[in-house]
């Protein structure tokens, strides 16, 4: 029998990896399986010392992740670690099956050497953090959190209906979307729906003729900047986009515009960004994601009045668990069928 290990979480459950790779390939395999306490507690991001330098955003312990793979064949995680000095005890492994868009909780480099395939999930969560960034601008474009959190306090904010302090509606604005990826694209689509008029800035695509059809714009970054009310920010982390939001850049937005980060924390300078919403400069930003999580408990951007903030949960969806489940089967049942992976990394 072809064995399998499975390390999920209290996010990715085991149990919903067993089950469809079981509806994919049958009953007749040999899985074992394994939950670890993510989220509830944090993940780790490199650790010279446990050999594991060359792998970042994992949980777990290398030494009992060697254990449980064992002489797996299959190897079935979110966040567990595989690092070089781990494949070379596992001689049997020959697939790794990583549940997210990006598998950087593998060596690759390694895996490559020792003839091991990854595969992973991209655009797993896309529909997800493109829903939420909808909720996240809505919440700063029509005041959802200044009125929420002045009820919480016992205010009743009447004057929000005044013509000079109230919310704008979509239609009205126009929203730049930095980075066109598989959840630009959603959103995008979803904004449509919307009337605003968008922007889109990504040097390395094109628009899709439908987008182009509904007057979507495909402009230089410095465009976008300066002719956006709500900037959504939607890049991977590279090393020419870290940092991407900065002074420089900042300073080339509208006044008064509208900041959304669902993407990644490395990308913003938050210090830069911290003046330019105490300015007003900046007039409201809606934050997602950080560049240390969890932020800590004295961070000075959770002291401002005009910070919405989350504690990274926008890809997190039922329908992201069970999707990235069935795309993992499905790299199982090709790899037992002797059939080339879909999304090889």
């Amino acid at each position: 029998m072809r064995k399998i290990a499975i390390i999920g979480d209290r996010f990715m459950l085991p149990e919903v990896f067993r089950a469809k790779i079981e509806e994919a390939c049958g009953d007749h395999l040999d899985i074992r399986t394994l939950e670890t306490a993510w989220p509830d507690e944090p993940m780790q991001f490199g650790n010279t010392a446990l050999g594991l330098d060359k792998v970042k955003e994992y949980f777990g312990d290398p030494d009992e992740v060697v254990d449980f793979i064992g002489d797996a064949e299959i190897f079935v995680t979110q966040l567990s670690p595989v690092s070089e000095a781990m494949m070379r005890r596992l001689p049997a492994l020959k697939l790794v099956a990583v549940s997210r868009g990006g598998p950087i909780n593998i060596d690759m480099a390694a895996a490559k050497a020792h003839g091991i395939t990854v595969v992973n999930v991209p655009g797993r969560n896309a529909s997800a953090v493109a829903e939420f960034t909808i909720g996240a601008i809505l919440a700063e474009t029509r005041l959802i959190r200044v009125g929420h959190e002045a009820l919480r306090k016992g205010e009743w904010r009447g004057d929000l209906y005044r013509a000079d302090r109230t919310g704008r509606e979509l239609n009205e604005l126009t929203v730049g979307v930095i980075g066109y990826g598989n959840i630009g694209t959603r959103l995008v689509r979803l904004l449509r729906a919307f009337g605003c008029h968008i922007l889109v800035s990504d040097p390395y695509v094109q628009l899709s003729a439908d987008d182009r059809k509904a007057g979507v714009e495909l402009v230089a970054l410095d465009d976008l900047l300066a002719r956006s009310d709500v900037v959504t920010l939607h890049s991977r982390v590279t090393e020419e986009t870290r940092g991407l939001i900065n002074r420089g850049t900042i300073a080339r937005m509208k006044p008064g515009v509208i900041f959304i980060n669902t993407a990644r924390g490395p990308l913003v300078d938050y210090d830069a960004l911290y003046e330019a919403l105490v300015s007003g400069h900046i007039a409201s930003a809606m934050l997602e994601t950080f560049a240390v999580e969890p932020v800590p408990a004295d961070w000075p951007l959770l002291q401002l009045p005009n910070v919405t903030l989350t504690p990274h949960i926008a890809g997190a969806s039922v329908r992201t668990v069970t999707y990235a489940a069935e795309q993992a089967a499905e790299e199982v049942r090709r790899y037992l069928a002797g059939l080339p992976p879909v999304n090889p990394c």
